[in-house]
């Protein structure tokens, strides 16, 4: 069920969220954190349901293996951590890494083993993640005597099941105690619903208006003019950063109406004046994870420079790894390894770029290395890439028949502007808004969610969204499943 379809929006929300507080405000409160794990794993089992006992099994094992870790006695912590994580790591491998080895292997071997076509379960990075953090966490004997409910609520709350952003126990489980966040709060359901109109306009309006025309540059890389390379990749970098901000300012927003604040996930990333703050802005959930849970017991940067380097590079190959399974993730993670490593030695030599400088040289190396996180293909990549920069075949405007076939837009315009122009416009309106606009987050934070300007505005965005909501913009994926 995507947060951007009829069914979630008009029927499966609005029924959750009534009975929940009208169970709440009977002091039936385990009964309502009930009705929203069951809602929640319904809202699972409408993408596939056969993949319901994997999710339900997983939660299970981590629950229970998290309160074997968590005694104080128990003189096999270490052993059961290690049995918890190879498990865990070794569910998401087999799902999405078996076909990849395999292929890898028949080429170098030229064998014939058979692939598995296994169907990537949803959300299982994502929840994964999460509940090796958990035991990690009760190792540590930083968790406490939760019950089964407030831990499967934890996991699968429906608003950040699929896509995050990742949360930890010690930041939502707390806030399911008590009765004052079960209250019915209308200043957090007019906030909660503001940052969640605005995600859905990044996604439908925004987001898969880009989609559109980096599908069809990617589908047409071997035969792209200059114009169509820079084109195709900025259209990505667009519609990456407003899909998975647009479903992580969804996620907020939905988690709030239920008086649940979930972790901010994207902080304007595209202003970032070096590769290292890209990162403090970016998929920050993901970040905090590598960071606590990987980088600093390798050592952090403890251990010397060169060990300092060599976990950068680890965290960074792990990212790409999780993000995918093919060779252009592990090459996407590989350059920003690079290029973290190179920030920091450069920061070492307090040395300083002019800001419009540094930004320049981040913005198009980010933008670059999203040509890999997007391409099929090795390949793929390298056609985008050679047409951006290859000078022989430098032509400013697409030919006739790319403006029809290549970058065709299914909305029609009166006006009489070429199909390019409108493109430009709209490139030009998106990468302004990624630049100088307040985000989401900044927005929710001013008084325009409480003014009379605020709620015109809001009419006018609710208006613009449910109309292309339903048109054909409307039931699109986000990005962020196939990870």
């Amino acid at each position: 069920m995507l947060f951007n379809s009829f069914e979630f929006i008009f029927i499966f929300f609005p029924i959750v969220f009534i009975v929940y507080f009208i169970l709440n405000k009977y002091r039936l409160i385990k009964l309502g954190k009930l009705w929203i794990v069951l809602s929640s794993l319904f809202f699972y089992s409408w993408w596939n349901i056969a993949y319901l006992p994997l999710l339900l099994a997983s939660l299970f094992f981590n629950f229970y293996l998290g309160k074997l870790l968590a005694r104080k006695e128990n003189t096999k912590s270490k052993a059961l951590l290690t049995f918890g994580i190879i498990a865990n790591v070794g569910l998401l491998g087999y799902f999405k890494y078996t076909d990849f080895f395999l292929t890898n292997v028949n080429f170098l071997f030229k064998t014939t083993f058979d692939l598995f076509n296994l169907a990537l379960p949803l959300a299982i990075s994502f929840f994964t993640f999460q509940q090796i953090a958990y035991l990690v966490d009760a190792y540590r004997k930083e968790t406490k005597d939760y019950s089964f409910f407030d831990y499967a609520l934890f996991v699968t709350f429906f608003p950040q099941l699929i896509a995050g952003p990742i949360v930890y126990h010690a930041e939502l489980i707390p806030q399911l105690e008590g009765l004052k966040g079960k209250i019915l709060n209308y200043k957090n359901v007019a906030i909660g619903f503001f940052i969640f109109i605005v995600g859905l306009f990044k996604k439908v309006a925004i987001a898969d208006t880009f989609a559109a025309w980096a599908n069809k540059g990617f589908a047409n890389s071997a035969s792209l003019s200059v114009a169509e390379g820079w084109i195709t990749s900025l259209s990505y970098t667009m519609q990456l950063y407003f899909d998975f901000s647009g479903y992580s300012d969804m996620a907020i927003g939905l988690a709030l109406m239920f008086n649940i604040r979930l972790p901010l996930n994207f902080n304007s990333p595209y202003k970032s004046l070096s590769i290292q703050e890209f990162w403090r802005r970016w998929h920050m959930t993901l970040n905090t994870f590598l960071t606590k849970y990987l980088y600093i017991p390798l050592g952090g940067s403890r251990k010397g420079v060169l060990r300092t380097y060599i976990n950068i590079m680890i965290i960074f190959t792990v990212s790409g790894i999780w993000h995918g399974a093919g060779w252009t993730f592990i090459i996407w993670g590989v350059m920003h390894g690079i290029a973290s490593c190179i920030n920091r030695l450069w920061s070492r030599k307090q040395l300083k770029l002019p800001p419009l400088l540094a930004w320049f040289i981040t913005f198009n190396f980010v933008n670059i290395a999203w040509v890999f996180f997007r391409a099929t293909s090795v390949n793929q990549a390298l056609e985008v890439l050679s047409s951006m920069f290859n000078i022989r075949n430098l032509r400013l405007e697409p030919t006739l028949d790319a403006q029809t076939a290549l970058f065709n837009t299914p909305v029609e315009f009166s006006i009489n502007f070429s199909v390019i122009q409108i493109i430009y416009v709209l490139m030009i309106a998106g990468l302004l808004i990624a630049f100088f606009a307040k985000n989401t987050y900044e927005l929710s934070k001013t008084r325009l969610t409480n003014s009379i300007v605020g709620s015109v505005y809001i009419t006018a965005l609710i208006a613009v969204v449910v109309y292309l909501a339903f048109s054909s913009f409307s039931n699109s994926e986000f990005i962020y499943f196939n990870f």
